[in-house]
């Protein structure tokens, strides 16, 4: 497909010039450079989910911008990775003249859904439905400092914490943490941890989904600067007792899926975990590791400050645009009305937990 100077094609058939401008644009933003943002991230995608398309906008020969999407029924976009993607939103150089629905009228798109949309958006930011906030945790002057902060913000958590640690070490064999784990066995012990944990909390299992299941594994074998999948393990006596698995680009490693064997829950792995990632991401020269949006206990005592993302979806008129708002609207909604009552998110957890206990055999 094409309309004028923008151009579709799927995510396999970007050049590799193209992809060294995306690149290079990206690098101007100024934004932290998520791995989401990459094209490595639009192209792993694509491997697992045909209806992934690039929209290129050029000015001239060269490409100016890169809009990464999948299409749907009618019409119906979607941010690329909708659902598992951390960050979202256009690659376009400063300057370069474009609408939003120029863009989707190009695209065939009626719709575009965004869920974690990149502060600083300005094409898509008019049509955000509500903000969320991304937690983070700033490593930039190096560990040392990051625990600085700990002891002064939440004393209590890292002392308790550190002790844990040396306990799990005493009473299950020495520790090893290995930040950049090849090992494909210890992938898959993640993702069943994982997935136990999701049918324990009465979550859907993304696992259960094979593209999310296929992305991770071709993630987990992307080695570039800007996008490298990074398993994370902490071992006992060689036993794995927690993991993670997330993407890193030069400056920012993005948390992903973090799970540990509910056997040694009372010495708060996951927590252990966290913080020897943030300790060798620092050694690495990473500045930032960015826990996602939503709300957890474990985020409100790593983070140091947060940064915004953005829910909604940009809408052309016409039956594709009823359909999106039908199918979109009012959960989204619901959910909202849920989030912004703590007394009854709380309940809703406590009665997704219970669904996931009568669901286990």
């Amino acid at each position: 497909m094409s309309s004028g100077r923008i151009r579709v094609v799927g995510a396999g058939e970007l050049g590799e010039r193209d992809k060294e401008i995306w690149r290079e644009l990206r690098a101007k933003t100024g934004a932290p450079q998520s791995p989401f943002m990459e094209p490595e991230f639009t192209l792993a995608v694509g491997r697992v989910r045909p209806q992934a398309r690039i929209a290129v906008v050029r000015d001239g020969a060269e490409a100016a911008g890169f809009f990464p999407f999948e299409r749907g029924p009618l019409g119906q976009g979607r941010a690329i990775g909708f659902g598992v993607s951390d960050c979202q939103g256009l690659v376009l150089r400063q300057g370069t003249d474009l609408g939003a629905r120029e863009l989707l009228r190009a695209c065939s798109l009626s719709s575009y859904a965004f869920d974690n949309l990149e502060d600083g958006q300005d094409l898509f930011a008019p049509y955000a439905a509500e903000g969320h906030p991304t937690f983070v945790i700033d490593v930039g002057e190096g560990y040392a400092a990051y625990e600085a902060v700990l002891r002064a913000q939440s004393p209590k958590f890292l002392k308790t914490t550190l002790a844990k640690e040396r306990r799990l070490g005493r009473q299950a064999g020495e520790l090893r943490f290995v930040f950049d784990e090849r090992d494909p066995a210890a992938l898959r012990t993640l993702m069943g941890w994982k997935s136990a944990q999701y049918r324990r909390t009465g979550r859907r299992d993304r696992f259960s989904q094979q593209w999310i299941s296929e992305l991770v594994r071709v993630l987990a074998g992307t080695r570039e600067p800007g996008c490298t999948g990074t398993l994370s393990v902490l071992y006992a006596a060689d036993r794995p007792v927690a993991a993670h698995f997330g993407l890193r680009s030069q400056t920012v490693l993005s948390c992903w899926f973090p799970a540990y064997d509910p056997e040694f829950g009372k010495f708060s792995p996951g927590l252990i975990l966290h913080l020897r990632m943030a300790e060798a991401a620092a050694a690495e020269g990473i500045g930032m590791l960015d826990l996602g949006r939503g709300a957890a206990e474990y985020k409100d005592a790593l983070k140091t400050g947060e940064l915004p993302v953005h829910e909604g979806a940009v809408i052309r008129p016409g039956a594709g645009a009823a359909l999106h708002w039908l199918s979109v609207e009012p959960s989204r909604r619901a959910h909202s009305f849920v989030r912004n009552r703590p007394r009854l998110a709380s309940l809703a957890s406590k009665t997704l937990k219970g669904l996931g206990r009568l669901r286990r055999p």
